[in-house]
């Protein structure tokens, strides 16, 4: 039988899926650093951080044995792998269904079986409130979905929801806005940031979608990885509601501004090829963090100039090295 070792912070090791990751490799780094127990699973066999263990999983076509094997004697399953973005999922959504919600379900199934864990999954402060009522808006914001990606993301949140309830397990959610940082891939749709940064290094023209007057609250990855790691307390397992924290910054910035700030710092103006507009792209989401700084105890620390001064001199460091 599993044991959790109630009020003791004995929590040390950690499975976290989609370790490989932008997310996955900052909250795997700062555990190892804090002297855990760390393993990674993900689709690609990409080297992880010194210290940490890798598998490579299909877990999309994983059996229940397979769960079992993987979720072992972990005591904190951190859930980051999702295989689709809002437009994927648009266009795909019964793979988007298939495919994340069933590992989801898997995991959850495997904790049961186990008798018991810890599980912290990542959702999306974007997506899963819809339409903004308020701005910014907080945890108890209707949940009215826009996109197939948020109705999946909702999906599975009110899955970890259930277990929690009718099996014990010991669920957290944190509900994420726009993450940024050094070793953001500058190839996927959801690395606005780095794509305009890189592009614009390059003397190459950014492509948005719209007008640019879009806001959205982006993060930055370090203070994203407190933010999780600040939810692995152990008094937050005592509480009767499943924790649910937005982490952003709780800033907003339209694309224009973004567009803006890095032509100030490069000294240097870029071109934009604006593209239509899209209907599932919500005007503005602007995240209200006061719960997570009150709760937890956190609040992030890297303002938006700093964090993309920083992105551009990793950029031109690789560019010379």
């Amino acid at each position: 039988m599993y044991d959790p070792h109630p009020g003791m912070y004995s929590l040390t090791s950690h499975l976290i899926t989609g370790g490989n990751g932008f997310i996955g490799r900052y909250v795997a780094r700062a555990l190892v650093l804090a002297g855990d127990r760390v393993t990674v699973v993900g689709l690609t066999p990409q080297t992880p951080h010194r210290g940490v263990s890798k598998l490579v999983v299909d877990l999309v076509n994983a059996a229940d044995a397979a769960f079992d094997r993987l979720i072992g004697g972990h005591d904190i399953i951190h859930h980051y792998l999702w295989t689709s973005i809002p437009a994927s999922a648009n266009e795909y959504p019964v793979a988007d269904i298939c495919e994340n919600l069933k590992v989801t379900f898997g995991l959850l199934k495997a904790l049961k079986r186990r008798g018991g864990g810890t599980i912290i999954f990542s959702s999306s402060g974007g997506t899963v409130y819809g339409r903004l009522k308020q701005i910014p808006v907080s945890e108890e914001h209707p949940l009215n979905p826009i996109t197939a990606y948020g109705v999946s993301k909702l999906a599975a949140e009110k899955y970890l929801q259930f277990f929690r309830y009718m099996h014990n397990i010991d669920a957290r959610v944190v509900r994420i806005s726009n993450p940024y940082g050094v070793g953001q891939s500058t190839t996927r749709p959801q690395g606005v940031v780095a794509s305009i940064v890189q592009r614009a290094l390059a003397g190459q023209a950014v492509e948005i979608w719209g007008d640019g007057t879009i806001v959205r609250d982006f993060v930055h990855v370090a203070d994203l990885s407190a933010a999780l790691l600040a939810t692995l307390a152990p008094r937050l397992s005592l509480e009767s509601e499943m924790p649910i924290f937005n982490v952003g910054s709780g800033v907003g910035y339209s694309l224009n501004q973004l567009i803006e700030s890095v032509e100030s710092l490069l000294g240097k103006p870029i071109q934009v090829r604006r593209k239509p507009a899209r209907k599932f792209d919500v005007p503005a989401v602007v995240l209200d963090i006061s719960k997570a700084m009150q709760h937890l105890g956190w609040a992030p620390r890297i303002e938006l100039v700093s964090g993309l001064e920083e992105l551009i001199t990793s950029y031109k460091c690789a560019a010379t090295s």
